[in-house]
């Protein structure tokens, strides 16, 4: 059994004993029980909660996944006398009652130098009473959607999808929706998705709060001043996310999947609401009109629009209001939608003034496909001189290699043959492989470090091919062979595109399944001049 060091016993035994009878359970807790208490839950879960019976206060608590051992109890109580809610006090209580069997002989293992007694009780009355207040929260708290909009509302995110207005339209290309009904004017429908992170549609109230989130946003240094400038955003949403049954194999792209695959999700910010994932009665009516009047503009007019074209459109159209679910006196309502040039422009200009401040090269995520393979590996000398022959597209380096040592260090991207194709006529294109690099960078929302896997292209662009993990032990490993190889060939390396991901040969292509091989330097983030990167929030790295 683990049990807790001697600093800690002593730490705790420090602490004053409070003449004090402690409650202490792990309860089954609901998706919809766990968001009531601001806990975001995946999945089968439990509470854990430590109750000071004496004076009627929770001392701690704390959400965790159904399968974590008895181990999260114990650290829930030590928090519980260290560090309690407020308006509790540090302490150590003189006795603990629990209704686990196993739990109160577990507690008194690693308990038993505190002087604590714990004992065994049939029923908790006061963390009964705790959490039946949690389900009867969740039992009131209002569905996502209005039973009577959601087949509606949730049809016509379906066709918002269908016709994925983010293939033609940057998060900067705004569209103006006239209602001027329901205590709603205009909305300002920002849509997302073409970098390939977020889809959905943000509808604002005001042209005023878009804008300041997106000057807040480029203004800000760190992730809670983001999360700060996101809550202050007032607006409606129609966002969509990969279904709850096949979030086992996320992907990270939402455009792969089929529609079966994605689902819709519903609901509004406000600056003194906060986010809440759900729709009230009036803002349902407003975004079903709302997102039947732009799968309408899109289909009118799509083809006219692009990220490099933006023209003054602007065109009304008659929506009934029976087919949307909607109840009213008038069996019809005039919606007019516009694009805004003059504000896409204004927008555009914001990012680009930024982008001028920096002295970072933007890295593109646009050429390498999504869902293809990528590792480093050494490619023997034999199947190098077998593609400089008959690989179907080959490409020298500024000097013959010589073959030197156990190999050439190639990068392999492993994808479908169209895309196989598509990414070395994108190369082609581009004047040709120059370098291939690893340069360091950072999420500084998530906290993490990676080797960015880099290639120059001969037109002076870059192109980000995989973010390698600094922790990955494998990568490491491979990584370190891969530079030492690259100093027996004189800095020399190579990138080779393969097709037969989804075949037999994934992750192993024979060479008869290798279309392309591509010779270039290997630099440093030094010799690139690029240094350290960082993602920015829906932006890039920079």
């Amino acid at each position: 059994m683990t049990t807790l060091t001697p600093p800690t016993c002593r730490r705790l035994q420090n602490l004053q004993q409070i003449p004090s009878v402690w409650e202490g359970d792990r309860r089954p807790l609901t998706d919809s029980a766990a968001a009531s208490v601001g806990a975001e839950l995946k999945g089968e879960g439990e509470c854990i909660l430590w109750v000071d019976g004496s004076q009627a206060v929770v001392r701690a608590m704390d959400i965790v996944p159904l399968e974590t051992g008895a181990e999260a109890v114990v650290r829930a109580l030590l928090q519980a006398m260290e560090h309690p809610h407020s308006p509790a006090l540090p302490g150590r209580p003189q006795k603990i009652v629990v209704r686990d069997r196993e739990l109160q002989f577990f507690l008194r293992g690693v308990l038993q130098n505190l002087d604590i007694v714990i004992d065994y009780v049939p029923d908790l009355p006061l963390i009964d009473e705790i959490f039946k207040g949690f389900q009867e929260a969740a039992s009131v708290r209002p569905p996502q959607l209005p039973p009577a909009y959601a087949k509606a509302l949730t049809e016509k995110a379906y066709e918002l999808w269908d016709g994925e207005p983010w293939e033609i339209l940057g998060e900067h290309q705004i569209l103006a929706i006239e209602i001027n009904q329901w205590d709603v004017e205009t909305l300002y429908a920002c849509v997302m998705g073409m970098m390939g992170m977020e889809y959905g549609i943000l509808l604002y109230r005001s042209l005023d709060s878009l804008k300041q989130f997106r000057q807040q946003i480029l203004n800000q240094d760190s992730s809670d001043h983001m999360e700060s400038a996101f809550l202050k955003q007032d607006c409606m949403f129609i966002t969509f996310e990969q279904t709850e049954d096949e979030t086992d194999d996320e992907t990270l792209d939402l455009s792969e999947l089929p529609p079966s695959e994605v689902q819709p999700s519903f609901g509004n910010l406000h600056p003194l609401e906060r986010m809440r994932s759900y729709l009230y009665e009036e803002e349902a009516i407003a975004c079903s009109i709302a997102a039947e009047a732009l799968h309408r503009f899109f289909r009118q007019h799509g083809k006219k629009l692009s990220l490099d074209h933006f023209p003054a459109i602007s065109s009304r159209y008659r929506i009934p209001l029976a087919e949307l679910g909607i109840k009213s006196k008038q069996s019809q309502i005039s919606v007019q939608v516009s694009t805004l040039p003059d504000v896409a422009a204004e927008l555009a200009a914001l990012t680009d003034d930024e982008d001028e401040d920096l002295d970072f090269p933007v890295l593109r995520d646009d050429l390498v496909p999504k869902d293809c393979l990528r590792w480093l590996e050494i490619l023997p000398w034999e199947t190098v001189e077998l593609l400089r022959k008959d690989s179907g597209f080959y490409q020298l380096a500024d000097t013959r290699v010589e073959a030197v040592g156990e190999g050439l260090p190639v990068v392999f991207i492993q994808t479908s043959q169209p895309k196989a194709k598509a990414l070395i006529q994108g190369l082609e294109a581009a004047g040709g492989l120059n370098a291939i690099c690893f340069n360091p960078g950072e999420d500084p929302f998530a906290g993490t470090t990676y080797d960015l896997g880099v290639l120059q292209t001969n037109n002076g662009e870059l192109h980000l091919f995989e973010e390698f993990i600094e922790e990955n032990a494998a990568y490491t490993a491979a990584r370190k062979k891969w530079e030492r190889v690259c100093k027996k060939t004189k800095g020399y390396c190579g990138l080779v595109i393969a097709k037969g991901v989804t075949g037999a040969s994934r992750g192993q292509p024979p060479v008869k399944d290798m279309l392309a091989l591509m010779e270039a330097r290997s630099l440093s983030a030094e010799e690139l001049g690029i240094g350290p990167m960082e993602l920015k929030l829906e932006i890039d790295w920079v």
